[in-house]
């Protein structure tokens, strides 16, 4: 049986565990959030320039080109920074679920023992 000062030590021990916890998710979701204000920015930038640049065309050959160009350097500037921020939020997963896995490991040992 445990006594109420063993109760009282692992209740402490659970608690700073969450609040440590806590402080790593608040991170993550911050490093998110500066991240995609990062791409905001970067993106109407990319914008403003190019559209600088098209009013400067000479032709619509000029025109034709930048716009392809602008395209895919778009596309693949999304396609980097979804990849980004995917590992991002994987990671921010893994860091929510870690206060869980040790528990659920001793847990799960018994039953796995059963079987």
């Amino acid at each position: 049986m445990m006594n109420i000062d063993d109760a009282n030590q692992k209740g402490k021990e659970a608690m700073d565990a969450m609040m440590k916890n806590y402080a790593e998710v608040t991170k993550g979701f911050q490093a998110i959030a500066a991240e995609a204000t990062e791409f905001s920015k970067k993106s109407f930038q990319d914008v403003a320039s190019h559209m600088e640049k098209l009013t400067g065309a000479k032709s619509i050959e000029a025109v034709v080109e930048l716009q392809t160009s602008f395209a895919k350097s778009s596309y693949e500037s999304f396609v980097a920074e979804a990849t980004k921020m995917s590992e991002m939020y994987a990671d921010l997963a893994k860091t929510v679920y870690k206060p869980f896995e040790t528990p659920m490991t001793k847990a799960m040992a018994p039953a796995a023992s059963a079987a």
